[in-house]
């Protein structure tokens, strides 16, 4: 039996994939718990569409963040922090520090659109900060890009 993938299922195929599965399997997993539907002339023709419309869609998506990548790679943040008599910092400059500091930048640069937003799960560290000193970090973008940013970590005055 022909089905059209409505996920991505593993070991079977991606959404909008049609497949030929046994018709059990079809009719008694997948169907019912709506991962496909049968392939019929009319379903084939609608997914070709949504592929065709999932294409642009990610073509557009992946233009957006080359974009807001290559203007992020590079940028310098300086972050400052308490620390104690012998010079350390009191805990360590998180990546949600660098999200707050990275926002105020990003609010600067008037390409970048205004509901454009980092989450901390991109910054991804090497280490933890637990010094003064400059430290290069990586964010990761979907599409599998990335930009690297210097935060510069300073004694608060």
């Amino acid at each position: 039996m022909k089905v059209i993938l409505l996920k991505d299922i593993e070991d079977l195929g991606k959404k909008g994939e049609i497949k030929k599965v046994a018709d059990g399997y079809a009719r008694n997993f997948l169907i019912p718990k709506q991962m496909a539907i049968l392939a019929t002339e009319s379903e084939i023709i609608k997914a070709e569409g949504q592929k065709k419309i999932d294409a642009e869609k990610a073509e557009k998506e992946l233009a957006l963040f080359q974009g807001i990548a290559s203007q992020i790679d590079g940028l310098e943040l300086e972050i400052s922090v308490k620390i104690n008599e012998e010079g350390n910092l009191f805990g360590a400059v998180t990546d949600s520090q660098i999200v707050e500091k990275l926002k105020e930048s990003l609010s600067f640069i008037e390409t970048i659109p205004k509901d454009f937003e980092i989450k901390k799960e991109q910054i991804k560290l090497t280490e933890p900060i637990k010094e003064i000193g400059e430290y290069e970090v990586t964010i990761e973008f979907p599409h599998s890009l990335e930009s690297k940013i210097k935060v510069i970590v300073i004694e608060e005055k």
